[in-house]
């Protein structure tokens, strides 16, 4: 009995060339990884030098956080410029004289303690998780030009998990300053130069 060739892939294949077999077909179209001329692909370690450096990701850290100390340095400012200055002159026996004692306006108050925080809370939520989140960098992580990703898929983490991933930072800086201070500096020496936090939420710093 003769053989017969292998039956054609689905889809529009050409006939294969004669006495030879069709060509696997091609790979999908689309997505992030792994980035340009770096090789692997999803979950693939690449070399130290293809993430991004420490040095770098503290400049991003610093330029994302000067809009947030501008808002509060804004309420505070409100505060001082609002005081008040109350005086009264003491009528006793001893005649004493005025005093002066000056005092936070209500609308200081309100504006150094509830508005400019709120305002600067909702600058990080936007910034760090629903930007980051969904683009994969912040103001800050897109002027130096790389992005958060995760590492088994390449793609940006989602507003919720980017908000997660800052708030574990904020709950090891005020619980323990030592374990903040170690995974912050933790990608000086790892081969994926993550951090700590990046380790749990299983994220990786890369170049746009």
């Amino acid at each position: 009995m003769t053989d017969q060739p292998p039956p054609p892939p689905p889809g529009n294949y050409p006939p294969p060339p004669p006495g030879g077999s069709y060509p696997p077909p091609p790979p999908p179209q689309g997505g992030d990884y792994p980035p340009a001329g770096m090789p692997g692909g999803p979950g693939a370690a690449l070399p130290t030098d293809a993430y991004t450096s420490w040095g770098t990701r503290v400049l991003a850290w610093f330029i994302d956080y000067v809009p947030f100390l501008v808002i509060l340095g804004i309420g505070w400012a409100i505060l001082a410029a609002t005081s008040e200055t109350v005086c009264y002159t003491e009528s006793s026996e001893y005649d004493l004289g005025e005093f002066c004692s000056t005092g936070a306006s209500t609308i200081g108050q309100i504006s150094a303690y509830v508005i400019f925080p709120i305002l600067a809370l909702a600058y990080v939520a936007w910034n760090l998780g629903f930007r980051q989140g969904t683009t994969g960098s912040s103001i800050g992580k897109s002027m130096m030009k790389f992005k958060i990703v995760s590492e088994k898929t390449w793609q940006p983490i989602g507003f919720g998990m980017s908000l997660v991933r800052e708030l574990v930072y904020l709950v090891a800086y005020f619980v323990c300053g030592i374990l903040w201070l170690v995974a912050v500096l933790f990608p000086l020496w790892d081969a994926k130069r993550q951090t700590l936090v990046d380790k749990i939420i299983t994220t990786v710093a890369v170049p746009l």
